[in-house]
């Protein structure tokens, strides 16, 4: 990103708080003026206190040293509160910004991104760029405003021992600049190593089962060291050059303050010079040491910010694949099939091959719709191209008579309602989690739903019932529990479509076959669509699809299936065995 366009992007998040970004540096500044008088209230104290022995001056002047430092000190605080101020509102914009964002993502972009990632861009990345904020608010003109003021009160002083200063600021500021230069891209690498780290760290989070089921754990740990030891290597080498600016600082100030010294003795013996500007000279150079310092650790820390800010930018500049449409879904008519595929396609992006290939089939309103076949042959992929998770490569879904991207994601959404592979919950109460999608159900819709799903047995043990605290991704509950309540969160809206991927797998068969007579039993018929891989689910459904290879193999009922399509008889016969005649 251009500096002009970094800038300008920064500026946005700002723009709520221009009045605390100009007072932070303005009274920063003026706490930096009042410090430049210091050096000469000390040489009047030395000149005009000390040698003529006039202690009533060196009182006064002590008098003044305070109330200058008193005015100081109110000057950093306000400043200080202005600029945590503007740089933690200007953060929490940013975080804003991009949750906001990200939520406009669809899945395509979500698993091209990766969950780690982003997790980074909202924490480390804008804690970093906050971090920055402040710094510079803080020290952006109180850095150079105290070395060239330095620089110009060494020159009211003396024009000769002035010289000294401009060129060890010269010197200084080649090192200074010169670090940031090579270090801004290290820092770069260093938070996409921090990526890679984050992302190793989450996979072995989320599948700790199956690490030490299959005993991996040394291996797991030899990936981590060796990854955790690269990022190492990049971070000490960028520290190392980080950290020759303030040995390289330090070796000019202090040749220079030698040089300082050594004219100034040969000025004061002259008379040219008196014993306290010579003081003073060391002082000013002493100040420009200090905040050149503080201006090469802002500038590291700005590096730091830059390439974390440049990395959200990363993200803002994903835009979303699908466009959302204008229309509202209508309730189907008895002769307008609920959904239609027509000759659908669909490749996961850098996946190559078709994932579903030239799918074609009607679903009538109150029709239910089994999908079955072998592992990666495309049934997840199918029933999510329903809600418009993804967007179809060939051909067009339709819902209600009209294609699905011609809806509001809104609309869409509240017309369908998903039972997805692998329940998920949220922190929060039963009720909470019930009411997530349909904040407004009454509790017979609620009730309704846990009876359905076969969760009302175990709810009524709960202590509160539907008050009854769940932990984060229900932690707290069985696996059959967790499915059982996405269920039931399923049905409290009563939508029009109702997808359940694989939803059944963690349920033994009676509580399977009460679910599906209970869905069949239902006032109100929702299109129904089951993925699973038993077929005893999906037996009683209006029509079945078997698929293979993401094409359909069978297309019909439980008998005609039987009867015309082997991989759907291969399926069941494995599961049943064959009656003996």
């Amino acid at each position: 990103m251009k500096k002009k366009d970094f800038m300008k992007k920064l500026l946005y998040f700002m723009k709520d708080y221009k009045k605390e970004s100009v007072l932070a540096p303005l009274f920063k500044m003026l706490e930096a003026f009042f410090e430049l008088f210091v050096p000469l209230v000390v040489a009047s104290i030395i000149d005009d206190g000390i040698v003529p022995k006039d202690s009533g001056h060196i009182i006064r002047m002590c008098l003044l040293l305070l109330v200058l430092a008193a005015v100081g000190l109110t000057c950093s605080i306000t400043a200080q509160y202005f600029a945590a101020k503007s740089a933690v509102g200007a953060a929490t914009g940013i975080r804003y910004e991009l949750f906001t964002h990200i939520q406009t993502l669809g899945y395509e972009e979500m698993d091209m991104v990766g969950t780690s990632t982003l997790i980074t861009r909202m924490t480390s990345d804008i804690n970093q760029v906050q971090n920055g904020i402040n710094l510079v608010l803080r020290l952006f003109l109180r850095s150079p405003f105290i070395v060239f003021g330095a620089m110009i009160m060494a020159f009211t002083i003396d024009m000769k021992a002035a010289m000294i200063f401009v060129v060890a600021i010269i010197l200084l500021s080649i090192v200074v600049f010169g670090v940031m230069f090579i270090t801004k891209p290290l820092y770069k690498k260093v938070q996409s190593g921090l990526d890679t780290i984050l992302g190793t760290t989450r996979e072995n989070l989320t599948g700790v089962r199956v690490i030490r089921a299959f005993h991996q754990e040394q291996a797991e740990y030899n990936k981590f060291l060796a990854e955790n030891e690269e990022l190492t290597s990049l971070q000490k080498f960028a520290g190392k050059i980080s950290g020759l600016t303030n040995p390289l600082t330090f070796i000019i100030i202090n040749f220079a303050i030698l040089v300082l010294i050594h004219t100034g003795a040969v000025r004061v013996s002259l008379g040219t010079l008196s014993q306290g500007q010579v003081v003073a000279l060391y002082n000013y150079m002493s100040q420009i040491l200090v905040e050149l310092i503080k201006l090469a650790n802002l500038i590291i820390s700005v590096t730091k910010a830059m390439a974390c800010f440049n990395r959200i930018q990363d993200v803002f500049h994903i835009e979303p694949s699908m466009k959302e449409g204008t229309k509202t879904v209508a309730a189907a008519g008895n002769t307008t099939p609920a959904v239609e595929f027509k000759n659908v396609s669909f490749t996961y992006a850098g996946g190559g091959d078709h994932a579903v290939e030239n799918i074609s089939f009607k679903a009538m309103p109150g029709q239910t719709i089994g999908i079955i076949g072998g592992t990666g042959s495309g049934k997840s992929t199918l029933v999510n191209l329903i809600p418009r998770f993804y967007d179809v490569s060939e051909g067009e879904v339709d819902i209600a008579g009209k294609n699905i991207q011609d809806y509001t994601y809104g609309s869409l959404r509240n017309t369908i309602s998903v039972v997805p592979q692998k329940a998920q919950l949220f922190a929060g109460t039963i009720r909470d989690n019930l009411t997530f999608g349909c904040p407004d159900a009454t509790e017979e819709q609620i009730e309704e739903a846990l009876a359905i799903s076969q969760a009302k047995e175990f709810v009524d043990t709960k202590e509160g019932r539907l008050d009854a605290k769940i932990e984060q991704g229900g932690k707290n509950l069985s696996g059959g529990q967790r499915q059982r309540l996405t269920l039931a969160r399923a049905l409290v809206p009563q939508s029009d479509i109702l997808i359940m991927d694989d939803s059944a797998s963690a349920l033994d068969y009676a509580t399977d076959a009460r679910l599906r007579k209970a869905i069949q039993d239902m006032k109100r018929k929702p299109t129904v669509f089951i993925v699973s891989q038993r077929t005893s689910s999906i037996q009683n459904a209006d029509m079945i699809l078997v698929l293979d290879d993401g094409k359909i193999a069978g297309q019909g009922t439980h008998e005609q299936l039987l009867k015309s399509c082997n991989i759907y008889r291969e399926i069941y016969e494995t599961q049943f065995k064959k009656e003996e005649a």
